[in-house]
């Protein structure tokens, strides 16, 4: 039975994460290391909250002594744990220093001294804004805030772990997730339940900032082709291949919710707002045969629904 660690699994894609992973393979067995802080919900894993195959530990990832204890028992760490929410790490980046940098190094110690696999879970946004064309796994990094600067910090510190250590470490890089169990924080979730509330919709600047948007289990099977067939030392980016602007976003959420776009409010865009993200995903469909299944106004569609039915999930954030 493999044994796998996840860190920060109480998140959006690691909850996400987990749910698949257990239900397309219930020989594994999954640990879950979260210290219940922002972007964190309980909610998203009542449903496994009693299987013999599940286990929860409310703990920081800078705990070396848990790590260490957890690390030693598994044979896989999944890195999820991250603070993610640019807008928040502008106002305070500390926080994104203290979990990205330090929680991944945390984690780096721990995999070298007890001669373990890693899989860490990065982002779009390490190799900056582009104009045109898209970022492979060589373009530069090119980070904009201090999260994303904290997300390409600690992708040089595992690469680094790898060709010093000879540790065995895999990074991917996604493309903004979408789907289930997303923070309110985030846009297209703000954007359901501001509708669902007949509350205005902020748009930052003039709405035409572009994203590459991926369904979550999309991004979930992606990592579980890394973890099988995945090359020690490599990195892979994840495409949605939905390069659409927020406007279109927000209108096309409006739209299948029958309200106004008179919803739309347009603010002051914040600092550094990067325009665009776009990844080159060949290198993992043509070496792991991936490729993302969701039609994204399906998988929209898909989101929606599931908000509606889950108002207890977020409530209590808005």
């Amino acid at each position: 039975m493999q044994k796998i660690l996840v860190t920060g699994g109480l998140g959006f894609i690691g909850s996400n994460f987990i749910l698949s992973s257990l239900k397309n393979n219930p020989k594994i067995s999954i640990t879950n290391i979260d210290g219940s802080l922002t972007g964190s919900n309980q909610k998203n894993l009542t449903e496994i909250k009693n299987l013999k195959n599940y286990k929860f530990v409310k703990a920081n990832i800078n705990n070396q002594k848990i790590v260490n204890e957890l690390v030693s028992k598994n044979d896989i760490v999944v890195n999820f744990a991250a603070e993610s929410h640019v807008d928040r790490s502008i106002f305070n980046p500390k926080p994104f220093i203290n979990s990205n940098i330090n929680g991944t190094y945390s984690i780096l110690e721990s995999i070298r001294k007890y001669d373990k696999k890693l899989i860490q879970i990065s982002t779009d946004e390490v190799y900056g804004s582009l104009m045109k064309n898209s970022a492979d796994e060589n373009f530069t990094l090119n980070p904009s805030s201090p999260y994303s600067s904290s997300k390409a910090s600690a992708d040089l510190l595992v690469k680094s772990y790898h060709i010093t250590y000879g540790c065995d470490v895999k990074i991917t890089r996604c493309t903004n997730n979408y789907g289930p169990r997303q923070f309110p924080e985030k846009l297209i979730p703000k954007v359901i339940i501001n509708a669902i509330n007949n509350k205005s919709i902020p748009v930052y600047g003039n709405g035409k900032n572009v994203r590459d948007w991926l369904y979550v289990d999309d991004h979930c099977s992606a990592i579980q082709k890394v973890i099988e067939k995945g090359k020690i030392g490599e990195t892979y980016n994840i495409a949605g291949k939905n390069e659409i602007n927020n406007n279109s976003i927000i209108k096309l959420i409006l739209k299948l919710m029958s309200k106004p776009t008179s919803l739309m409010k347009y603010v002051k865009d914040r600092p550094g707002h990067d325009f665009r993200y776009s990844l080159d995903s060949t290198k993992i469909e043509k070496k792991l045969g991936w490729k993302p299944k969701h039609n994204f106004e399906n998988g929209i569609k898909e989101t929606i629904l599931w908000y509606l039915n889950n108002k207890s999930y977020w409530k209590k954030f808005v």
